[in-house]
């Protein structure tokens, strides 16, 4: 599977992901093959590229809940981005409410794992996407935590429209492929002025932006070299939505088609205990797949190894079966301490491999 920038598509390619409209409905499936018309609605919807399958590849297996992800994120991206628009624009929004309640609905009340899986974002719906992304996290984390149901509206709330500021800076900003720190307090600086429109627009708009102000300044000054004590002053609202920020941040694709695996991110969470919150990151843990049966890996060994089982006491550290002489290694013993799993193999559309058939042996 690759992606392929628009300008590149060729008539006959297949496509490795359905395609939807911004209502939801599925306009081209799975497997389909390219035709004139398939690539002027990609270009009509300005999208940067789609995935296609390599002309002997298999098409990859989706869950029925993968694809309702998938088409619940364009659905509701396109919303959040009509409400972005309007608080910008008008300083007034009339859904925001309402596609929050629609999201704690939707996950806010799981009882397993969801597979997490990132899609590639254009310039034009970045914002909205990350903000969908990060506020579907926040829904899981503060249904895991037990959060009153008050202040997790306000949570995925917040999380909706925590970026709103970013829509106001030129795109060779906020896009800039150098991260300098004066890049970055503009942004910030910019994050926090889009902020003021909240107080008047939300019926909770003071608890609100107080969520997005904290976990803002959280992020931005408590940085490598930076000392600051505020990141244990934070209301619970703001610790959920630093990590659900930064976790969209690090595992979703950037504009250059890169991004950092799962695992990656999960390692930040813990080198930095004292930014991000313990119970927060468990609470994601107890959300997201990350480690889970037929994820293959790599160890810092060198050597390549699948997931048979996963460990809920330390995620990062499961059953592995080792490619290389088929053993079996339980990275939880003590003996197995100074092996560890530094990251996982990746598909080019960020997706975990899957070799569910070495699976199924090795377990039978």
């Amino acid at each position: 599977m690759k992606f392929v920038e628009t300008e590149n598509l060729r008539t006959g390619m297949r496509l490795a992901r359905p395609i939807y409209n911004k209502k939801g409905v599925l306009l081209f499936e799975r497997d389909s093959r390219l035709t004139s018309q398939a690539i002027d609605s990609v270009k009509n919807f300005g999208l940067l590229g789609v995935y296609v399958l390599e002309p002997a590849e298999p098409l990859p297996p989706m869950t029925e809940e993968d694809l309702e992800f998938e088409r619940f994120q364009v659905m509701c991206g396109f919303s959040i981005r009509e409400e972005q628009e309007k608080l910008l624009t008008a300083g007034k929004q009339s859904r925001v409410e309402n596609i929050a309640s629609m999201i704690i609905k939707k996950y806010g009340h799981l009882e397993e794992k969801i597979n997490f899986y990132q899609n590639l974002r254009s310039k034009d719906d970045y914002v909205s996407r990350h903000c969908l992304n990060t506020a579907i996290l926040c829904a899981m984390i503060t249904h895991v935590m037990n959060v009153r149901l008050e202040e997790q509206l306000q949570t995925v709330v917040a999380a909706i429209v925590h970026d709103i500021g970013k829509l106001r800076l030129p795109k060779e900003l906020l896009f800039a492929k150098e991260d300098s720190d004066e890049n970055r307090m503009k942004i910030y600086y910019e994050q926090l002025a889009g902020l003021d429109i909240l107080e008047n627009t939300f019926m909770d708009g003071i608890a609100i932006k107080r969520i997005c102000s904290q976990a803002l300044r959280v992020f931005y000054e408590q940085q490598p070299g930076r000392q600051t004590s505020f990141a244990g002053k934070m209301v619970t609202g703001a610790k959920i939505l630093l990590v659900a920020n930064r976790y969209d941040e690090l595992t979703a694709m950037n504009l250059q088609g890169k991004s950092e695996s799962e695992v990656k991110a999960i390692q930040e969470f813990v080198e930095h205990s004292e930014l991000y919150d313990e119970k927060v990151v468990n609470a994601l843990l107890r959300s997201v797949k990350i480690l889970f049966p037929g994820v293959s890996v790599e160890l810092n060994t060198g050597e390549k190894a699948l997931v048979l089982t996963d460990n809920n006491e330390n995620i990062l550290r499961p059953t592995v079966l080792t490619f290389g002489d088929n053993s079996v290694l339980d990275l939880a013993l003590p003996e197995n301490s100074d092996i560890c799993i530094v990251d996982v193999m990746k598909t080019m559309d960020n997706r975990c491999v899957m070799d569910m058939e070495t699976l199924k042996q090795v377990m039978n």
